[in-house]
């Protein structure tokens, strides 16, 4: 019987090296001497369910590939020091985004790297749509084939998303490839971003129409009933569909494409409906729904080792090791006297970022109505920034003498005495829940993940696409779902306690839109949208985006802050060239049809 070849990529550009070398004998524990068949691998669904489990292995934990990993690139958060990604220095976090020597093999979220992981994930995809529909090899009902076929189309498209929303198009390689053959041909010269989406759409749509609403719902799933949630489904290809397409039709995407820094209506719609149609699933079944207000943290973070998403979260990372929680994300998070870290990070919020919370009558603080006043700032704002954000004053421990009440005022313990302190006179606590019950025993089971997809996200997605289709405006409606882009964005801000958007930003797209804007920084805050956001917009060399700052201030008998005074820590060096990362130069090298970014 034939044994299975080991796939072996060489030196085949990018596109392939990246696709590593594949061999099931290592995926099956096996020696290379071993007489594995190709039927032993993918002739029934529980064998060829244990090579497709491969591909959730390369999905990337943001916050985790490292000790601790910078994965916050726009104008919300600050370190001890300015990011490389500040100086315009897109070489410079190489930790999150490119590995070297990377070992895909690895159960370690450390090694986990954007780059080279998806492509390994492209490779398997392929492999297995390659052997799903192979004559004579796999055995099984059809409602198994197509749970195996929609999770490769799936992930196949969802792996290039990845990719490309960071580096632009690529080649979109649909087949297995040979290690001897050519890259000269017109199928390996790399594509725009919009002509690449358009081919990852098409994986979505066909996984969606092949997968299960939930697996805990079908056949093939009850072998694993009640732990199925991070299983591929079809909520996840919906989601995925719309947000390929909304990105696709992006001001700065759609300018690389066509010349128009403007909102393509075409694409737009094509997204909006695929949001609509998730949405109306999620009415239909209550699969999926927005967490309660009074729970909306378990999103984020749950204790006692339990996992958290909730509800709400569609997609969210892997989980490898859960101590990483511990010694990776939360110590870069937490004061460090806390003795949590290392005392080489302090990831804490800008103060220009803070600006985007409004005022808890549903205001933005700009707001002549809004009742804000910039010499207390922090009272009478909106429920999320008492969440969200440490202030000075408030109860970051239940127990440490010295560490039991924030000093975040000028001189305070926590601005200027510990190393390092928060530079910016504030602390975050969506991924690190510190206050009144904190101690180092919580720390120690705490499970705290950045999610990738959740159903708030995609209402605000859903009305930002609404908004922009032909004829748009926040009264209309996708056509194939009845909820209005002004009622999307309601159903966010009510679950966090606000009113319905005040009619004065309902008057005209630009202001409804740029309530949009603002909420997605709220809503989203720290959840690693925000670097694709203003860039997709075409905003992130927007003035209004570049200074990151610190509050200085006194804090007063009564304890509260006086002499306020913002002050810019850092301007970010952003150019046209800054709309893609750079490639690895090595892999630019590979062939002539497979350029450098602009600019790079």
């Amino acid at each position: 019987m034939k044994k299975i070849e080991k796939y072996i990529t060489g030196s085949i550009l990018m596109v392939a090296i990246l696709l590593f070398s594949l061999s099931c004998e290592d995926y099956l524990n096996k020696s290379p001497e071993a007489d594995i068949t190709e039927k032993d691998v993918f002739g029934n669904f529980t064998s060829f369910q244990g090579f497709v489990e491969q591909m959730y292995k390369c999905i990337m934990d943001p916050d985790k590939g490292g000790a601790w990993n910078k994965y916050l690139f726009a104008d919300e958060t600050l370190n001890n020091k300015p990011y490389n990604f500040d100086y315009g220095n897109y070489w410079g976090n190489e930790t999150y985004f490119f590995g070297v020597n990377a070992n895909v093999t690895s159960d370690n979220s450390r090694d986990r790297r954007v780059w080279e992981y998806a492509w390994y994930g492209i490779r398997v995809a392929n492999l297995a749509l390659d052997r799903i529909d192979q004559e004579g090899l796999f055995e099984g009902t059809a409602e198994e084939k197509n749970h195996i076929k929609g999770q490769a189309l799936f992930f196949r498209g969802w792996f290039y998303f990845e990719i490309c929303r960071y580096w632009g198009g690529m080649p979109y390689i649909n087949r297995v490839l040979d290690p001897t053959e050519s890259l000269i041909t017109e199928e390996f010269k790399r594509l725009n971003f919009q002509e690449t989406a358009k081919l990852m759409a098409q994986d979505f749509r066909a996984a969606a129409d092949l997968l299960p609403n939930h697996w805990d719902t079908s056949g093939p799933g009850q072998a694993t009933v009640g732990h199925n949630m991070d299983r591929i489904n079809k909520f996840h290809a919906l989601g995925y569909l719309g947000k390929a397409l909304l990105y696709a039709a992006s001001p700065m995407i759609n300018e690389e494409a066509t010349g128009n820094n403007s909102f393509d209506p075409a694409l737009s719609q094509q997204a909006a409906q695929a949001f609509g149609e998730l949405l109306d699933l999620a009415d239909k079944t209550g699969i999926y729904k927005l967490q309660p207000w009074n729970t909306w943290t378990d999103c984020f973070w749950r204790l006692n080792n339990q996992r958290p998403g909730g509800t709400e979260c569609i997609m969210m990372p892997v989980i490898y090791d859960r101590s990483r929680v511990r010694w990776s994300a939360l110590g870069a998070k937490v004061p460090s006297s806390f003795g949590l870290n290392s005392g080489s990070d302090a990831d804490v919020p800008t103060h220009n970022y803070i600006k985007n919370y409004g005022m808890a009558n549903g205001l933005p603080i700009d707001d002549p109505a809004s009742g804000f006043d910039p010499d207390d700032p922090w009272t009478g704002r909106e429920p999320r920034f008492y969440k969200d954000i440490v202030v000075d004053g408030d109860q970051i421990h239940q127990s440490l003498a010295d560490d039991k009440f924030a000093q975040l005022y000028n001189g305070g313990r926590h601005r200027s005495q510990i190393n390092p302190p928060s530079v910016t006179g504030y602390y975050a606590k969506r991924y690190a829940p510190i206050g009144p019950t904190f101690t180092t025993a919580i720390a120690d089971g705490l499970q705290a993940y950045v999610p990738y997809l959740r159903l708030s996200d995609i209402y605000l997605m859903y009305a930002e696409a609404v908004l922009f289709s032909p004829n748009g405006n926040p009264k209309a409606t996708s056509g194939n779902y009845t909820m209005t882009a002004e009622k999307a964005l309601n159903m966010v801000r009510n679950r966090a306690q606000l009113p319905d958007l005040d009619t004065k930003y309902t008057a005209s797209n630009n202001l409804f839109f740029e309530e949009i804007v603002r909420e997605r920084a709220v809503e989203l805050a720290f959840e690693g949208a925000r670097f694709c956001d203003l860039r997709r917009w075409n905003r992130n060399g927007d003035p209004r985006y570049l200074d990151k700052t610190a509050i200085d201030f006194d804090r007063g008998s009564d304890g509260k802050p006086v002499n306020l005074k913002e002050r810019v820590i850092v301007t970010r060096t952003v150019e046209k060239k800054h709309n893609w990362l750079p490639i690895q130069v090595k892999f630019t090298k590979q062939y002539e049809g497979f350029p450098q970014n602009p600019g790079w």
